[in-house]
């Protein structure tokens, strides 16, 4: 993406900083896998999202003193040896054209730079990102960070950035939605490759292969998340990722899987029949969650609360619960529904929104529409996951070129 949009991204994050303020983001670092192997490396996306820039190590800090604002890249120190084994990192004068950042140090300065800001001043707020998933997650670069500054300056206040970021990556620029456009577009030549080569008697990872060769011939390197390759009643585990069973005829196969393009992620699941044709069992349940499906989307637009419409998307799936015979009483969905209805869509698969995810729907944001139904008992288990931009009038189905109805994927797989 062009330097204009980090620079708007980091203006309208600037704008919720408290005066008197440092901001410091971290890259990142890959964790060592086994022996001298690390785990593959992915930015920080509050970080990638300020800066643009896919490396380990560099610093962002940003200072709000009296209204003036400052910024400054602080970037590995350049080691010609080490970059003959891993290859070349980026250069003082790469860091502006890349993001519009003017002022860049190494990284060796940052001590120096900091104790000289923080040594003069008698009350200081400090942002770091302070994202945790649970009580018991390992502890992050910036919490470690946060424990030293603490020590080192106890006159420094330390605020969480995180919650800063959520109502800006809600809201996509036209330029995030292009980058998800083509992840989503990867992602549909992807499931169409699996559409054409499943037979009965395949494993599972063999499919996964097929959908990965397909995404990688097209320059994907990373994808949204691990893909779920699942077979009859595998597909009845919500985050079923061995994908190691055989696929057996007469089965139903369901696949929940996105590209990952630029860091931006398509995240689609289709339900199909193994050999091709649904039974009339299958395609009973089939509709009935593809009828959710439309209606939920269908009611996205600008004004709806997330939880409202999460909550009617219960409903709706109790109401065709009972048409199916499987309960009696709506309170019963749970048996064999648990997931929400979807979930904000960008830089993460589950991207950052509001707390409790209390959110009006507006333009610009991107969701996911996942409802399903699972009934182990029978061996079946359906979602049908579409992607969905709200716009000012309504929505837009990103995800709208890939087949959905029994039609046409009995139709596609004939062929």
């Amino acid at each position: 993406m062009k330097k204009e949009v980090f620079e708007l991204n980091r203006k309208r994050l600037i704008e919720k900083l408290d005066d008197n303020s440092l901001l410091i983001l971290f890259a990142g670092e890959a964790p060592k896998k086994t022996a001298d192997e690390k785990y593959g490396f992915t930015p920080n996306r509050n970080f990638y999202y300020l800066t643009g820039l896919a490396e380990e190590k560099h610093i962002l800090v940003i200072s709000k003193i009296n209204g003036e604002v400052t910024e400054k890249m602080f970037i590995k120190e350049i080691d010609l040896e080490m970059e003959r084994w891993l290859g070349k990192t980026i250069r003082q004068e790469e860091v502006e054209p890349l993001n519009g950042i003017k002022e860049v140090g190494y990284l060796g300065e940052l001590k120096g730079f900091l104790n000289r800001l923080l040594g003069e001043q008698e009350q200081f707020t400090i942002y770091l990102d302070l994202e945790r998933d649970s009580f018991d997650s390992l502890q992050t670069i910036a919490g470690e960070y946060a424990k030293k500054l603490r020590k080192k300056y106890p006159h420094v206040n330390i605020k969480n950035a995180f919650p800063l970021f959520a109502p800006l990556r809600l809201v996509k620029s036209p330029e995030e939605i292009e980058e998800m456009r083509k992840a989503i577009e990867i992602t549909i030549a992807g499931v169409e490759c699996i559409m054409k080569s499943i037979k009965p008697g395949m494993k599972e990872y063999e499919t996964e292969a097929f959908y990965e060769f397909e995404c990688r011939s097209r320059g994907i390197s990373d994808y949204a998340f691990k893909t779920i390759a699942a077979a009859g009643i595998n597909a009845t585990t919500l985050h079923y990722v061995a994908n190691n069973d055989t696929l057996k005829d007469g089965d139903l196969m369901l696949f929940d899987l996105g590209a990952q393009w630029n860091y931006y992620n398509g995240d689609i699941s289709r339900t199909i029949p193994i050999n091709g044709k649904f039974t009339e069992r299958q395609k009973e349940v089939y509709e009935a969650v593809l009828s959710v499906n439309e209606r939920v989307i269908e009611a996205m637009k600008p004004g709806v609360n997330f939880i409202d419409l999460n909550n009617q998307a219960t409903e709706w799936i109790a109401e065709e619960c009972i048409k199916l015979g499987l309960i009696k009483d709506k309170s019963e969905v749970r048996k064999y529904y648990f997931h929400s209805i979807g979930h904000s869509l960008g830089l993460d698969t589950h991207d950052i929104d509001n707390p409790r995810r209390n959110t009006i729907l507006e333009p610009g944001m991107v969701y996911t529409v996942e409802p399903g139904i699972y009934i182990p008992e029978e061996g079946i288990g359906v979602r049908i996951e579409d992607d969905i931009l709200i716009t000012e009038t309504g929505r837009e189905v990103l995800t709208k070129d890939m087949i959905k109805t029994v039609e046409e994927i009995e139709k596609f797989m004939s062929k």
